[in-house]
């Protein structure tokens, strides 16, 4: 049973290699192979150094039917969709069809330290008179420049304004000035979210333990933003925490004052004193007490 496992994985593995080393070769596109001091780049991560220079080698594979005019060879670095050093290298010559030319050229990374640092998704291009994309290939550089270079810098501003966002929805919530609405709540917490989840992906880039790449700028900045928008959701309602910590007081009884009543009964009738009043006796006719 081992043997036909053992032989048919063998013949898998034959028809893998195969069938996939005929399409490449035959196919009608162009692929690029290119080598920076000697090391091919590919998976494996590539050191880009601004205290010296590079030796970059790039070998054009034309599986067209149609001669390919190469005019520039471009390197470029981005993150979070935006481009953080790029330099541009004009090596003209032509890759007739169904051929592969091999071209070298060194390139002077002394401004690269003062743009990025860290781990930062590297592409390498070939390009047209035309500035068309004739074929590229990707890889993860891992650059050696200052942290305050572009990237850092921009790293530190974000850090900055997430800081910021949090202070202010923290204020806001122990003040009791948040809105009374609950969606409302949320969106006061939204922006620190985001920020948390866009200071994580550059962090790790920064400190090259991983690359920012879209697989991991989405998970990250989602699941932040998520939770501080949960947070501010569940946030208590200001009014009800006035209500519970001042309750109403009771207006103070105010005894009547009916004196005011008594007065206005006796208001019409003469006034008499009692202290001169007394009884006088009088007889009566006929000798009667």
């Amino acid at each position: 049973m081992r043997r036909i496992m053992s032989s048919v994985g063998l013949l898998l593995l034959c028809g893998i290699f195969l069938g996939v080393g005929p399409a490449a070769a035959d196919g009608d596109e162009v692929t690029i192979d290119v080598t920076v001091d000697g090391t091919p780049v590919g998976d494996d991560e590539l050191l880009l150094d601004p205290t010296g220079s590079s030796r970059i080698s790039v070998t054009v594979h034309n599986g067209t039917d149609t001669v390919r005019h190469v005019k520039t060879i471009r390197l470029s670095g981005t993150a979070l969709a935006l481009t953080f050093f790029s330099y541009d290298t004009t090596v003209p010559f032509d890759v007739p069809a169904r051929q592969s030319v091999t071209r070298g050229f060194v390139l002077d990374l002394g401004q690269l330290g003062e743009q990025a640092t860290g781990l930062l998704p590297t592409e390498l291009e070939v390009l047209a008179a035309d500035r068309e994309v004739i074929a590229s290939i990707g890889t993860t550089g891992d650059v050696r420049g200052s942290m305050w270079s572009v990237y850092g810098v921009f790293g530190l501003a974000v850090f900055g304004l997430t800081v910021l966002a949090w202070a202010g929805a923290l204020f806001a919530l122990a003040r009791r000035r948040l809105p009374a609405n609950r969606w409302q709540r949320a969106m006061r917490f939204l922006p620190a979210g985001v920020g948390t989840g866009l200071v994580a992906v550059i962090s790790l880039s920064v400190l090259r333990i991983m690359a920012p790449s879209p697989a991991a700028e989405i998970p990250f900045i989602l699941g932040a933003a998520a939770a501080a928008f949960v947070l501010g959701y569940l946030t208590p309602h200001p009014n009800a925490d006035d209500l519970l910590l001042d309750p109403p007081q009771a207006a103070p009884f105010v005894e009547p004052y009916t004196q005011p009543y008594a007065d206005q009964a006796h208001a019409d009738q003469p006034f008499v004193d009692p202290d001169s009043t007394h009884r006088i006796t009088r007889p009566l006719p006929g000798g009667g007490a």
